[in-house]
């Protein structure tokens, strides 16, 4: 079957379009009330953040580059029909310019008219509601959004100073793809108490039912991850036993892994981007001077083998390095016992890379079927934790609807349908609140 946007049906096909609108990004309509609709664009999470937040198909959430200087030539519009959100696509083709020759970049989405006449339906969409706890303050004052913010369903926390790679001066040792140091401050609180987390998760619990709290951070200068996070991740796993992700940079002492296990953590992600070790030191200068691609690729291997985590995460960007690498990229964390993460590269609004093209969803294309191929292949826990729905990427499982014979693997797919079944069940039986 060949893959693109419709199906045979003539309906959309959920994964492309989700995919490509990660490249090519999403206008909004002037019918569009999403002040009263939506949440909030908040641009944190490296930037990521900067997006919509819509829900495509049965439950895909996505988060849509809207603000971004390449939008303005999306094919993809957002269309309000009485109650009901569309997407639509115009038959203007998308247009990889170089950044000088198009407008400023706007401070909002990219808002116009749609000119329906010339344009065709693609799928009916949902736009996720902001929750009343974002709007709510902790016992110290902090407004919660400003504390941690939905990802799709799971709620995503950084914590600690800010990036050392952004250097107390602003010193240019940061990821050229990254705008975390701009964000923490003025998106969100650059100051954090454990109680101003642990009543921000609790609220985010009661309300929108999450079941997973990542925690990231950037550089510090001791390498000490354990003594940043045991305290906040000790405290919101007693308070709550919701499952806890951490992604940090590679601690110090490997062994500190094993406390993190005991603690209670149940994910680690190990963010690399790029697998070409020139390449690596040309996109992250502090990253490589502070910790090397080999000192990531150690603490993936150890944390995926030597200490037991339920899943241990090898992140990588697609689209900054050629297609082979990125595969050659997934291959190495499957091998090494851990699952790939892929993100699509975004140049977002502030970043060193801001003005780069987007990658061509033709491109990205075969490292997701790649992707999804090799998690079947080597039977990863794909898909198991409860309500884990993430907008940033594409989740391995969602890839399914990428490929050529998504009926492929059936044996597989029935263990990974029991596990999630056996591990929702003993989520349930363990949470707290």
């Amino acid at each position: 079957m060949e893959v693109g946007l419709f199906q045979p049906d003539g309906q959309a096909n959920p994964a492309y379009l989700k995919l490509d609108l990660y490249c090519k990004g999403l206008r909004i309509d002037e019918s569009c009330a999403l002040g009263d609709d939506a949440r909030e664009i908040i641009r944190n999470r490296a930037g990521l953040g900067s997006g919509l937040e819509v829900i495509i198909g049965q439950g895909m959430f996505t988060n849509i580059p809207v603000v971004e200087w390449w939008v303005q030539n999306s094919p993809y519009w957002l269309v309000k029909n009485n109650t009901r959100y569309e997407i639509w696509r115009d038959k203007t083709p998308f247009k990889y310019d170089v950044y000088d020759e198009l407008k400023p970049v706007g401070k909002g989405p990219w808002f116009g008219k749609l000119d329906r006449a010339n344009a065709e339906y693609v799928d009916t969409v949902r736009i996720p509601i902001e929750p009343k706890w974002y709007k709510q303050r902790t016992t110290s004052g902090k407004l919660m959004q400003r504390i941690g913010c939905l990802q799709g369903t799971y709620l995503g926390i950084y914590w600690g100073p800010r990036c050392q790679n952004w250097g107390p001066n602003g010193e240019n040792e940061y990821c050229k793809f990254c705008t975390e140091g701009q964000n923490l401050g003025s998106q969100e609180e650059a100051e954090k108490s454990i109680e101003d987390v642990v009543e921000t998760v609790l609220a985010a619990r009661r309300e929108s039912k999450i079941t997973f709290v990542h925690i990231n951070t950037g550089f510090i200068d001791s390498n000490d991850y354990w003594g940043l996070f045991e305290p906040v991740m000790r405290a919101v796993k007693e308070r709550t036993g919701l499952l806890l992700g951490l992604q940090a940079p590679p601690d110090a002492d490997f062994e500190n892994y094993r406390k993190f296990k005991a603690l209670g953590v149940n994910n680690v992600s190990l963010c690399f981007e790029v697998i070409d070790e020139e390449l690596f030191k040309e996109i992250g200068p502090g990253k490589a001077r502070r910790t090397g691609l080999q000192g990531y690729l150690d603490a993936i291997e150890f944390t995926a083998n030597d200490v037991g985590f339920d899943t241990v995460n090898g992140e990588i960007i697609a689209g900054l390095e050629p297609i082979e690498s990125s595969m050659r990229a997934i291959d190495w964390i499957v091998d090494h016992g851990a699952i790939p993460t892929v993100c699509v590269f975004r140049p977002v609004i502030g970043a060193a890379y801001g003005k780069r093209k987007p990658p061509r969803v033709e491109d990205m294309l075969p490292v997701f079927q790649h992707f999804y191929k090799r998690c079947m292949e080597k039977g990863l826990p794909i898909g198991i934790a409860p309500n884990v729905k993430v907008s940033l990427i594409m989740l391995p499982e969602e890839c399914r609807g990428l490929m050529p014979n998504p009926d492929a693997w059936p044996l597989t797919r029935a263990k990974l349908w029991l596990m999630r079944t056996i591990f929702g069940a003993w989520f349930n039986a363990r949470v707290k609140v």
